[in-house]
């Protein structure tokens, strides 16, 4: 069973920065994706940004400019550096990873880290 482990949350003021990682207990080459996902109080939980094996990232409009994903291959982590964080980014935040293999989808999840921006 792969496992994933996020760390980096806190409090922020507006207009801080944040590194978010997210450590993978299996080769993350296998990944056919990776992103972050966002979960605020009330709401859905929303694709924030995400990568792809060949390391194109997409980005959710909201965090364009902001945010910046990254992954290391030799490390097995998925970063995430958010940077001019705004209150309305205040949420608990998720790594996910999509292993498709023989035709099936595998999706796997970390446990959440909260990110509160407030002054």
């Amino acid at each position: 069973q792969v496992q994933l482990a996020e760390s980096g949350g806190g409090l922020v003021q507006p207009g801080g920065s944040l590194r978010l990682s997210c450590a993978v207990s299996e080769s993350i080459r296998n990944m056919n994706n990776m992103g972050w996902y966002r979960q605020a109080p009330g709401k859905q939980r929303e694709l924030v940004a995400e990568i792809n094996s060949s390391g194109n990232p997409n980005y959710a409009d909201s965090v364009k400019g902001r945010f910046t994903i990254s992954k290391d291959n030799s490390k097995n982590t998925l970063d995430l550096q958010m940077n001019s964080l705004k209150p309305e980014d205040t949420a608990v935040y998720y790594c996910n990873a999509i292993w498709i293999f023989l035709g099936r989808r595998f999706d796997y999840w970390g446990q959440g880290t909260q990110v509160t921006v407030s002054s």
